[in-house]
């Protein structure tokens, strides 16, 4: 993917990075124990290259274990909520926040410990991305991708949400579509480990529908067949949990190469 469209990626999710902001799934613990296990790099005084950055999910995991992190991300209005996340935070540290895509990192080689893909790789060059990866690494270093995911097989109600979703959003790639897996970065570098992280995330209805207007197929979507769809599912799972609040069944797919 070149400049082009991942400029117009940022765009994209600009539009929708309120809710973003407010709806997307934090990372459980046992994800960060796992990156740091299987790729051996400890986060306290590391330097780590959060690429697709967004909002700050991920920045914000790893500046809490110690690692000091350079954001990069296409999407000027997503950027300013991760900076505007860092200074409500009151670490008295500013976060490194660079409007960029990992196609091309404006960054010197060898000037970190770990580079990751929180949600982000698969807008990427498979070559190009990890090229950049390795070239900006210290010797030692790694490369790591990671996803939350819902996990449809777990639940019937998370299952007939995600075919709705398949059969009203032409740009839907998720459980619902045959054929349909995780991004594949193990195969784009010299994996050293996979993990599969289960777990479950309790979650109001409301913040759930903001989580689904953060995603791209979503904004594809003409505004009034985008609120349809949202009204749909509230409908649905409001009559599966009327006191409010989902439990939904997730796993957090982690790559690792060094």
């Amino acid at each position: 993917m070149n400049a082009g469209p991942l400029k117009e990626l940022g765009r994209v999710f600009d539009q929708v990075a309120d809710a973003y902001d407010a709806g997307r799934p934090t990372y459980p613990d046992e994800v960060y124990r796992a990156l740091s296990e299987v790729s051996g790099v400890g986060f306290d005084g590391a330097t780590a290259v959060d690429v697709g950055a967004g909002t700050g999910i991920m920045t914000r995991g790893l500046r809490a274990r110690g690692a000091r992190v350079v954001a990069v991300d296409p999407g000027a209005e997503m950027l300013a909520r991760l900076r505007a996340r860092a200074v409500a935070g009151g670490d008295g540290t500013e976060v490194a926040a660079v409007r960029a895509d990992g196609n091309a990192l404006p960054l010197a080689a060898g000037v970190a410990d770990l580079v990751v893909y929180a949600q982000s790789w698969h807008w990427l060059d498979p070559a190009a991305s990890i090229a950049e990866a390795r070239r900006v690494l210290r010797p030692g270093g790694a490369i790591a991708g990671c996803w939350n995911l819902n996990h449809a097989a777990r639940a019937g109600w998370l299952a007939a949400y995600e075919e709705r979703l398949a059969r009203a959003c032409p740009r839907y790639w998720g459980p619902a579509v045959e054929g349909w897996a995780v991004p594949p970065i193990a195969q784009a570098m010299d994996v050293a480990g996979e993990r599969w992280v289960p777990w479950t995330r309790p979650v109001p209805i409301e913040d759930f529908l903001l989580d689904l207007r953060s995603h791209s197929y979503m904004a594809a979507l003409e505004p009034g067949a985008a609120d349809e769809l949202v009204e749909r599912q509230r409908a649905a799972l409001r009559a599966e949990f009327p006191g409010g609040v989902l439990a939904v069944p997730m796993r957090t797919y982690l790559a690792v190469g060094r």
